[in-house]
């Protein structure tokens, strides 16, 4: 074991997997418990105890106990607890990107590129004076005598139930807004990876929050069922598979709910003959392999458009072919493992459906080993797929795993067509560079995020992170404005003064 992996993370943490209510921390029980592994080496890094229904009961009682004053301090006040939380996570950027990656697989770097887009959110948040005031506004004299008003107010308690693809960065696409408009916050990450959420509450321990203003509990199914179901939760954020985001939609909506699910994916980036090939392989290649391609803006279909395809596909190929797997933490890295032996399972058959169907497996990391008898993990080496159909379950279903499918198409408008063969709508790229095939490709096709020589298209924390069709449940989205909105209320006040 290299001495990179052995610095692992705090000791309070590798012992205990703990909750934290009230300001306080404490190690729930009674509601069963699973271990947190690391995928690269199969090692136990700790054991995650799951939160009972009573354990969650009194989280969001101590939520809406906390309300009330919270509410009430003034929202300039409100952000200097960002400032300060920001701080902190810079502080400690290097030690919860390393437990990430030990928990995740990912790359050290790729688990410090997301700790700091979760900072971005914190930093956004913090101008939440200015964001509550635009699209507030007033209106005097609306009649004689009579002045309106649209004040923006917090709800009460809201929760985030999170996964494990990105367990820094995703919990900071809520906790921040929810707190900078004046709510409560429960989180309930992810039992696959609660390390980096432990580190992620040790800053918010530090920077002191008035107690019950945020809070985290760790469980598994029974615990989010009855977060959704708590009637003292005004509003719920997730963020998972498509299948569990349309439960969380409706039971939360049943339970008179706000919600916003963002589900799954299924990317497509289309290159065209006007592309600029040499510069646009390598950007490709990190989409569809970064985070082993656990990540819901992967781009793990790639469109070919007339004769460019031959020279697509021989330098996506070799780029591909050079790509170094190993553990996460391993400055060499390109590619870590999946999360779980189950996850790499469920990609292999995919592979295997692919091939079942007609597509020709080009590069094949089915049966990757890693030289070093300690890295025993979840890995799979990067693969690729030629002659991959958009009727095939590869085109249709998001693969989660460093997998890439080459397709082809006669001109742009039969590559749009196929992008909106899914049922998702995410997010897609092209690679051009004229214009008017970037103006038409983001006209026509049916994706919440669209990249132009972008492959992993994500929003800035001022800018909302779209989702539409199956990938997304809900009316208002995570980050910026949208979040605003969704954590506020505006409320009306008509006023008349007789004296």
């Amino acid at each position: 074991m290299s001495e990179q992996q052995e610095q692992v993370i705090s000791p309070r943490v590798a012992d205990d997997v703990d909750n934290y209510v009230g300001g306080q921390w404490a190690t729930p029980s009674g509601g069963g418990s699973r271990p947190v592994m690391d995928p690269a080496t199969n090692e136990e890094l700790a054991t995650v105890e799951f939160s009972t229904v009573e354990t969650v009961n009194e989280a969001v009682q101590t939520a809406n106990n906390a309300f009330k004053e919270w509410r009430q301090t003034p929202v300039t006040e409100r952000v200097q607890y960002l400032f300060d939380l920001k701080t902190e996570l810079e502080k400690r950027d290097e030690e919860i990107a390393t437990a990430l990656s030990r928990e995740h697989g990912k790359t050290v770097d790729e688990a410090l590129g997301e700790v700091h887009r979760g900072i971005e959110n914190v930093d956004v948040a913090c101008g939440m004076p200015n964001m509550l005031r635009e699209g507030s506004g007033n209106v005097e004299d609306v009649a004689p005598d009579m002045d309106e008003y649209a004040v923006r107010q917090p709800l009460g308690v809201f929760t985030a139930i999170t996964p494990f693809n990105f367990p820094a960065m995703i919990p900071l696409w809520f906790l921040p807004y929810a707190v900078a408009t004046g709510n409560t916050f429960v989180l309930k990450p992810s039992e696959k990876v609660p390390l980096s959420s432990q580190l992620i509450f040790e800053a918010v321990d530090e920077v002191d929050f008035p107690d019950g203003v945020v809070n985290l509990v760790n469980g598994s199914v029974d615990t989010v069922n009855a977060l959704l179901e708590h009637p003292d939760i005004e509003g719920v954020s997730f963020v998972g598979s498509s299948p569990v985001a349309r439960h969380v939609y409706e039971t939360a909506a049943q339970n008179g709910k706000r919600v916003q699910a963002q589900g799954g994916a299924k990317n497509y980036a289309v290159v065209t003959e006007n592309a600029a090939v040499e510069e646009s392989v390598p950007n490709i290649t990190g989409s569809v392999y970064g985070n082993a391609g656990q990540r819901c803006l992967a781009n793990d279909v790639v469109i070919g458009v007339g004769d460019i395809y031959d020279d697509l596909r021989e330098q996506l190929i070799e780029a591909a072919e050079n790509l170094t797997v190993g553990a996460g933490v391993n400055s060499d890295t390109e590619v870590g493992p999946l999360i779980t032996d189950y996850s790499r399972e469920r990609v292999l058959s995919l592979i295997e459906s692919a091939l079942v169907e007609g597509a020709e497996l080009v590069l094949d990391g089915r049966d990757f080993e890693h030289p070093d008898d300690e890295l025993n993990g979840h890995f799979l080496g990067p693969t690729l797929l030629e002659g991959v159909r958009s009727d095939m379950e590869v085109a249709q279903e998001e693969i989660f795993g460093p997998v890439l499918c080459l397709a082809s198409a006669d001109d742009l408008d039969e590559a749009i067509d196929m992008v909106n063969s899914t049922k998702y709508g995410n997010a897609s790229s092209i690679y051009t560079e004229s214009g008017s095939e970037a103006r038409q490709y983001k006209y026509g096709v049916d994706a919440g995020n669209i990249g132009i020589n972008v492959g992993v298209c994500a929003p800035m924390g001022f800018f909302h992170f779209g989702g539409r069709k199956a990938s997304f449940f809900g009316d208002l989205h995570a980050q910026g404005e949208d979040a605003v909105n969704f954590y506020t209320e505006k409320t009306i006040q008509i006023e008349r003064w007789y004296s």
